[in-house]
């Protein structure tokens, strides 16, 4: 515990009602945190009020301020602009800092007397470097694009020096290539099909194809109808390659597009950047789990230094600061720039593509898919979790009447199987058939061992989320045996339709239907079907046992006692079938005839 908290207390309570910036400070007067805030002093408050609900970060953040200091502004904007400049000098430990993986990439157009277009990761050589980008996939990809609808040479010979010293390359056969290595295109014109290449990597292609018609048709009035077909190719090879980007890209002029995904601890947020109807850029960035609003902390950070700032940010939810964010960033444009959570149309499509970037992003960091990742964050949002649920248990019970009566638990651990941690249960309590009693007998049987940690790694290991194969009644009951073992677990029914598929997920009173949510969807019908695959074979493996047993019983001599320790000896019936009469004798404790006769009808039986 923090032992200057009392001073601190003491000293926030003199502290103003106005909007303004904070800073803590460790006791060597480092900066551990900067925050900002509409009431300064209720916000400072919040940290050191007694018995706080902090998360593990701010809880450290907390136990190791000594002091803080705080700026008064006239508003919140101010206040914003103000963190964001401060956390951006300071780079305080406890801060939401935007770190990518990656460093910045340029594309280059060197200083040759036949210019190369090439794809950068600095600029130390010469010549002119359009960028920096964060994604070094888009700028590989733009000047892949652009030397291959310009035909641009890729090779490593040198020009003038190499012209017809060898035979062009196979890229000038499959005509990927306008054969420079020749000697037959002078300096001019190619470097006139450069800057062509470089207009059509920073606009797109419409002003690209535009000024290449106005040729076109100026080479065939000169009668020069070679060039004219050189331009009309490569301007047929534009518009494919827009073609290519539209079926993508169409119809976003100048958005940014942010996608969240949460992995447990971790938030991964990926902002795909739409100018002139085409992918420009692209980042992800992973953050680390906060209290706060990490959507609101992100755009201010993010936004707070960059020089294009588009028209239209489409997000996932509007945050709770939206109006001091579109503030901020209407102030450094000039112009309206607006939040929008898009429901439908392209806009819609993209932001699912942006969260599936951050989901894959997510999946690579922690050895997942990125399906696996959505699935998991769409049902702790669906249940109402405060996180992902990363150990997932389930429970169905199985009988033939009241016969063979068992239950089966699996375990889904990161959206996976693990079969290792599956458990078998045989009912003992309930005589006749009972789901809700079966249920019960299980469920307390298992959270005994969480109570007692008394068994094994996975019995001892208390789940972030249990789901029992069956409706609100399963849940109704189950739901007071937590509450009297003191175990706070999230609990929820599997239903299924009357063609036994995956249906809704029940609560105590009600149904939450999720067919509509396609990988939380598909993660509970997998966990529904496996739970009940698993407990059903148990209970079909059970019943043949007994129905074996009882055949022993036919022979004279042997009762159920016998029988069983039979069964428990040799537990399969290839064991029993290689057992020899001496071995049974001993086993079940008869006389050799005994043993026999019952050896007799274990072969005819098999």
């Amino acid at each position: 515990m923090n032992q200057r908290l009392p001073y601190l207390r003491e000293k926030t309570s003199k502290l103003t009602s106005s909007p303004g910036v904070y800073i803590m400070r460790n006791k060597d007067s480092g900066i551990i945190y900067i925050g900002k805030a509409k009431n300064l002093k209720n916000r400072v408050t919040s940290y050191f009020r007694e018995n706080p609900d902090h998360t593990p970060k701010v809880a450290a953040m907390v136990s190791n301020v000594y002091d803080y200091d705080f700026i008064v502004t006239d508003s919140e904007c101010e206040a914003l602009l103000l963190e964001c400049s401060l956390i951006k000098q300071h780079k305080p430990k406890y801060n939401i800092l935007l770190k990518d993986d990656k460093g910045y990439h340029y594309i280059r157009i060197s200083d040759e007397e036949y210019p190369r277009i090439t794809n950068e990761k600095n600029t130390q050589a010469g010549g002119r470097y359009l960028g920096p980008y964060i994604s070094g996939t888009v700028t590989k990809e733009a000047v892949n694009e652009a030397n291959r609808v310009f035909m641009l040479p890729t090779c490593t010979r040198r020009f003038p020096q190499d012209f017809g010293k060898q035979r062009p390359c196979l890229n000038y056969q499959i005509k990927l290539c306008m054969g420079v290595c020749r000697g037959n295109i002078d300096k001019e014109t190619y470097r006139n099909t450069v800057e062509q290449a470089v207009e059509f990597i920073r606009s797109g292609s419409a002003d690209s194809v535009e000024r290449m018609e106005r040729e076109m048709m100026q080479a065939a009035e000169e009668l020069d109808f070679e060039k004219a077909a050189l331009l009309r190719d490569r301007i047929i090879a534009v518009k494919k390659a827009s073609e290519k980007q539209k079926m993508i890209n169409s119809g976003v002029e100048s958005a940014d597009v942010i996608g969240i995904a949460e992995f447990y601890e971790g938030i991964y947020v990926s902002v795909l950047m739409y100018r002139e109807n085409r992918l420009y850029d692209k980042a992800v960035f992973e953050l680390e789990k906060t209290e706060e609003d990490i959507l609101s902390l992100f755009l201010a950070q993010y936004y707070h230094s960059r020089e294009d700032i588009p028209k239209i940010i489409a997000v996932d939810h509007i945050p709770a600061e939206s109006d001091i964010i579109t503030e901020m960033l209407e102030k450094r444009t000039g112009r309206s720039v607006k939040l929008q959570q898009p429901q439908k149309g392209r806009l819609f499509e993209l932001l699912r593509l942006a969260k599936n970037n951050s989901a894959e992003y997510a999946a690579l960091k922690n050895d997942r898919t990125g399906r696996e990742v959505i699935a998991l964050e769409q049902l702790g949002k669906l249940l109402g979790l405060e996180r992902p649920p990363k150990y997932i248990e389930a429970y169905d019970i199985s009988n033939l009447s009241s016969e063979s009566m068992v239950a089966g638990m699996v375990v889904f651990e990161d959206g996976r199987p693990q079969k290792k941690a599956y458990k078998r249960f045989t009912i003992k309590e309930q005589q006749l058939q009972n789901d809700y009693g079966s249920m019960r007998e299980v469920l307390k049987r298992r959270l005994m061992h969480i109570i007692n940690q008394d068994g094994d790694e996975y019995f001892n290991r208390t789940p972030d989320l249990i789901l029992l194969d069956g409706g609100k009644g399963h849940v109704n009951t189950i739901q007071p045996l937590l509450r009297e073992l003191g175990l706070n677990i999230a609990l929820f029914g599997m239903v299924k339709d009357n063609k036994h598929r995956t249906r809704a997920i029940a609560t105590g009173g009600r149904e939450i239907q999720i067919n509509h949510i396609r990988s939380a969807f598909d993660l509970v019908t997998r966990i529904q079907d496996e739970v009940h695959r698993y407990s059903v074979s148990f209970m079909h493996s059970r019943h043949k046992k007994k129905t074996y047993s009882s055949v022993l019983l036919t022979v004279k001599g042997i009762g159920q006692k016998k029988a069983d320790k039979i069964m428990l000896k040799y537990k399969t019936r290839d064991n029993l079938l290689k057992a020899s009469p001496e071995e049974l004798a001993v086993t079940a404790g008869v006389n050799i005839e005994t043993a026999r006769e019952l050896w007799k009808v274990i072969q005819e039986e098999s």
